[in-house]
């Protein structure tokens, strides 16, 4: 695998201990220089594309809209794309974090996967644009509810990586100037829906949010695919 590097330090991915299956998913640890980055891997044989899910400052498996990460982890297994869900060391660290993500590339990109998704939620919104901006295989970045502090590096994501950013009108956490606020400094392909009533969580539109976010990481990552070809 290769080595991460960040402007503070490096790190190297020295290798990944998979566990046995838990459902649908693999326990993954992966080795590296900075500490043991916990993971859920769902995979897909022979395919090369994948998602990459992760949450906020709560830490942990935490997921919003009802369940959200763990569903579509299953459900895409169905349209050929493989998941893995990051726990985040220092949940609450925004470089820490930021390589965590890029560990979890590097990883993937040794079982094979070339094109990735990337999505996170609140503070996991900034962590993903910042990780897609270092990652050029990265094809398309949702945010649900984001913070906009560190999110600055979305206008380097520029035509060749799409952005699609939800948030809820009723939000008490982050409000949503935040993803307005990220979307107005992206360049295109990108979308923005507000929904209204809906908080922080997004409980409010889960069964709509997950249909969205669905049918654009396939759309996404399935046009990508087709480019390169």
């Amino acid at each position: 695998m290769q080595p991460i590097y960040d402007e503070s330090y490096e790190m190297i991915v020295q290798g990944a201990e998979v566990e046995q299956q838990q459902e649908e998913y693999y326990p993954v640890k992966l080795i590296t220089s900075l500490g043991t980055i916990h993971c859920r891997h769902y995979p897909v044989p022979s395919s090369d594309k994948a998602v990459i899910w992760v949450g906020g400052v709560g830490g942990g498996w935490d997921t919003p809209a009802r369940g959200l990460y763990p569903l579509l982890c299953q459900q895409l297994i169905k349209d050929g794309i493989a998941s893995l869900r990051i726990r985040f060391r220092y949940s609450t660290q925004l470089i820490d974090s930021i390589v965590d993500v890029l560990a979890g590339i590097s990883y993937l990109h040794h079982e094979g996967i070339k094109n990735f998704a990337l999505v996170g939620h609140s503070f996991g919104g900034a962590v993903v644009i910042q990780a897609a901006a270092q990652s050029p295989d990265v094809s398309t970045v949702v945010t649900l509810a984001t913070q906009s502090y560190g999110t600055e590096a979305v206008s380097q994501l520029a035509t060749r990586c799409s952005l699609l950013l939800l948030h809820g009108t009723a939000d008490q956490v982050l409000s949503p100037y935040c993803s307005q606020s990220v979307y107005q400094l992206a360049l295109q392909p990108k979308r923005l829906i507000l929904y209204p009533n809906a908080n922080h969580s997004l409980n409010e539109v889960a069964d709509e949010v997950t249909q969205v976010v669905r049918d654009w990481i396939v759309g996404q990552l399935n046009s990508s695919s087709a480019r390169v070809l």
